[in-house]
């Protein structure tokens, strides 16, 4: 079951922008992610792999925690706010909602819920 104190430091190291460090860190070899209903990736190095990709579409990326974090057992639910700058400085905002469940200090799965159409540039 995740801490407290586990979930504060990943989203320290998330909103410091160490994005595939927390991946490496926080979640289990065999993690799946999922977006709103598309496919879920599973394992590591596919995690690592896609987080590396999102990451290079963007010439910044931030990323924020809106409390409160919620924790029940071995689930979490934590509110994001990520801003995105393209290369042309165009600005990308999403908010979006990552249910987890953990296993032991690791996340094991995560399903992220938002609206694509906060995706487009403004």
């Amino acid at each position: 079951m995740p801490t407290a104190d586990r979930i504060e430091a990943l989203i320290a190291l998330v909103e410091s922008g160490e994005f595939v460090a927390a991946i490496k860190e926080f979640y289990a070899e065999d993690a799946t992610m999922q977006e709103n209903l598309g496919a879920a990736r599973s394992g590591l190095p596919a995690l690592v792999a896609n987080e590396k990709r999102v990451l290079a579409a963007f010439e910044k990326t931030r990323a924020r925690c809106v409390r409160p974090v919620f924790i029940h057992g071995d689930q979490a639910v934590i509110h994001w706010l990520f801003e995105f700058t393209t290369a042309d400085g165009k600005a990308v905002r999403l908010e979006e909602i990552a249910h987890q469940r953990w296993r032991a200090d690791r996340i094991a799965e995560e399903r992220f819920y938002y609206d694509p159409v906060q995706l487009q540039p403004h």
